[in-house]
């Protein structure tokens, strides 16, 4: 006999009993670190317990995301349980986590939370029955519950609701860290998906264009992905097409309609010259193909540079706004509703087009993420703060001046409360045309 104290005497048997049990947690906390797999870890570790504390049967229970139910998710012995659904507060298991303590239960026939139709379907006789809840501070996930002891009196002991709940405890921290591993897996695979489709956004986009050339666009997104876009191209008579659009919604359903919205525009306008013509029929394919409740506002206009004229038709966007050389502002607003709303939203399906003489002015195109912006001082800019700020800033070559009312927004050093579009029709006089 060794002796600790004079009021308590431990035998050789009691030292050999805690050294073979911390030897048995060491065991149980090494698979659940070392495993990848939390549901094959959970089954060998039922495994090992019901071995190492007699019990005919085991069974792991975790509460459903709404904790309405608790589902169990690995078991041992003679009848398959997995799946099995109950009422998160009932029987044996449900009183556990409710009241977050270990309960021993030696006669289920003298209980009445004991659930008797789990027994009545799979044919297993319970008897007696050892839960501990699954649980981290106050984070409850769940229980295991261990049935009929093997073996002596065929009841479980205060040491087996001790042993049970330090082995709950590792159990419950091992699955809370493998949900989190599985939500930073998940995050990372999301972030990089978000990386890929801004990628493919940026690539959508036309190149910045040569100084001296009279179009000229920026987008700033919001976000690592954007519901606006804009592109330029020059057809091969000289004309140059172009738009400004804005999904509605924002995240990776913004972004793929948008890149569809974008890749029709370019494609289709290589032949159909029309802005009105090609609007509708880009209004068709995005009704037909179905946008779930989403619409794209649009302006899709060309560029003549002969005569300095530009036709565009305006699908539920902000208006264009026209400055001639004097200073004064001229609004093109939408004479049509936003594109994937309704296949006949206009008649012949051909949108609204407006001619616009551009001369020696202006002809800015813009998405709502400009007017509705933040200012530093928490204020909204406007159109007429916009048509300000061009004012103040309309001797500056046109990109520099795209970036400089885009920067305006990046002062307040606040994310940007939505993406940015602006581009500019404006000839500087240093293109020749033939």
């Amino acid at each position: 006999m060794v002796k600790f104290s004079r009021e308590t005497s431990i035998t050789l048997d009691d030292v050999l009993d805690v050294a073979e049990y911390l030897e048995f947690l060491a065991i149980i906390g090494r698979d659940f670190a070392s495993s990848l797999n939390i549901g094959d870890t959970l089954d060998n570790a039922l495994h090992r317990i019901s071995t190492y504390m007699d019990a005919e049967a085991a069974s792991l229970f975790l509460l459903e995301e709404d904790s309405a139910e608790v589902v169990c998710r690995a078991c041992f012995g003679p009848v398959n349980v997995n799946g099995l659904r109950l009422a998160a507060d009932a029987g044996i298991v449900g009183r556990s986590i409710q009241a977050n303590i270990s309960q021993i239960v030696r006669d289920v026939e003298k209980d009445p939370d004991f659930v008797r139709s789990v027994d009545a379907s799979t044919g297993f006789v319970t008897r007696s029955i050892l839960c501990a809840p699954l649980s981290v501070k106050d984070q409850q996930i769940g229980a295991i519950q261990l049935l009929n002891k093997k073996g002596g009196d065929g009841l479980f002991s205060e040491k087996d609701r001790y042993g049970l709940q330090v082995l709950a405890s590792s159990a419950a921290l091992a699955i809370i860290n493998a949900r989190l591993t599985t939500q930073l897996i998940e995050q990372e695979k999301i972030r990089r998906e978000l990386e890929l489709a801004a990628d493919i956004q940026r690539n959508l986009l036309p190149k910045e264009s040569p100084i001296g050339f009279p179009i000229s666009g920026i987008n700033v997104p919001a976000r690592g992905v954007s519901g606006d876009f804009y592109d330029i191209f020059e057809l091969e008579d000289g004309r140059i097409f172009f738009n400004v659009g804005d999904v509605s919604g924002k995240g990776m359903n913004a972004s793929l309609l948008m890149a569809k919205t974008s890749s029709l525009f370019h494609c289709l306008g290589r032949t159909i010259h029309d802005p009105g013509r090609l609007l509708g029929l880009i209004n068709r394919e995005l009704c037909e193909k179905g946008t779930r409740g989403m619409f794209v506002t649009m302006i899709g206009g060309i560029y003549e540079p002969e005569t300095r004229t530009v036709r565009i038709s305006n699908a539920g966007h902000e208006p264009a706004l026209h400055r001639d050389q004097k200073g004064n502002y001229q609004s093109f607003g939408a004479q049509a509703p936003p594109l994937g709303i309704a296949v006949d939203i206009v008649p012949d399906g051909r949108f609204p087009i407006n001619d616009i003489s551009i001369g020696d002015g202006s002809l800015y195109l813009f998405t709502d993420g400009v007017t509705e912006g933040r200012l530093g001082d928490g204020s909204i800019l406007g159109v007429e703060g916009l048509k300000s700020f061009l004012e103040r800033n309309a001797a500056i070559e046109p990109m520099s001046r795209l970036r400089t009312i885009a920067d305006k927004f990046g002062q307040t050093g606040l994310p940007l409360h939505d993406d940015l579009t602006l581009l500019v029709v404006e000839e500087q006089g240093t293109r020749q045309y033939e």
